[in-house]
């Protein structure tokens, strides 16, 4: 039961990538971005309070800068990078720059000396980004094809979420996940008002289908917190290497719902560069491993 929850998951947030270009066709990223984070807070929000999560542990005063901290990488900046970087480059670009993550953890445990640098991780990120760098040789193929400025955007969101992944090690070990997860929304919502919430009032809301509603709250009900739910409680019953080797499906996955439903192109660039960036994830995560088996 535990591995279908994590295929769902899996299938859950490779869709998620193809339910945000179609409404992008309807919304413009930043006011996509202010929905998807406002209907995550209420469902969350309702979760919190219904099951009476709030009576059982107070937020201590002292954590709350970790939550501002978090709400602002892991939400505010995390979200940014993916709604307004898949608007601007294409599924299989923005799917296999996520995928980089683990590596900007790495450099982060390693610079806080929270980890050692082994000669096996140093050739994992290597490979990666040299796989990073034959994707980029595809930029201005076609009107519909990845840019520059949408693989940088995407990056930046993976780089931010590197940074939540590794601060919230600080506050995860005191509060459950739906009390952690329902306030770094919450402090995320913050800052997205101001960052997001001017494009709201030039949007025709008029012209805005189902479609771009159902997307909306699809990326907030399903992606934000269906998925991260099913991930976090994963991970209390097996272990970490084990649940994020179900990662590595998801940019190939995500890769062929872009080709099959939206009419992406399987580039020579993206058959050379796709395997060296996953080659060398699976590399850097092999060493973390080998490096935690031997302490």
């Amino acid at each position: 039961m535990l591995y279908l929850l994590l295929l769902l998951m899996v299938l859950i947030w490779s869709a998620n990538f193809i339910i945000a270009k179609f409404a992008l066709q309807e919304l413009p990223p930043f006011a996509l971005l202010f929905l998807r984070v406002f209907f995550s807070n209420l469902i969350l929000l309702g979760l919190y309070f219904g099951s009476g999560q709030y009576r059982r542990r107070p937020i201590a005063r002292a954590d709350w800068r970790w939550f501002a901290l978090l709400g602002l990488c892991g939400i505010a900046l995390n979200q940014t990078g993916f709604t307004v970087g898949i608007h601007y480059t294409t599924v299989s670009h923005s799917a296999l720059i996520i995928s980089l993550t683990p590596i900007f953890v790495l450099v982060l445990a390693t610079r806080m000396k929270l980890e050692p640098l082994t000669a096996l991780k140093v050739g994992g990120m290597a490979l990666s980004f040299a796989g990073v760098a034959i994707l980029t040789l595809e930029h201005g193929a076609g009107a519909n094809g990845p840019t520059v400025r949408g693989d940088l955007i995407t990056l930046g969101g993976a780089m931010a979420f590197a940074l939540y992944t590794v601060f919230g090690k600080r506050v995860s070990r005191r509060y459950d996940t739906l009390s952690l997860t329902t306030f770094i929304y919450l402090a995320g919502f913050l800052v997205v008002i101001p960052l997001a919430g001017w494009q709201l009032f030039r949007v025709d809301w008029g012209q805005v289908s189902w479609r771009g509603w159902l997307g909306a709250f699809y990326m907030a009900a399903a992606a934000s917190v269906t998925a991260y739910m099913i991930f976090y409680y994963a991970l209390t019953k097996i272990d970490a290497s084990r649940v994020i080797a179900f990662s590595y499906l998801q940019p190939v996955l995500a890769t062929l719902l872009g080709i099959l439903i939206l009419g992406e192109r399987l580039t020579p660039y993206l058959l050379t560069g796709g395997p060296l960036v996953l080659l060398g994830v699976y590399l850097l995560e092999w060493g973390r491993w080998r490096s935690r088996t031997r302490a």
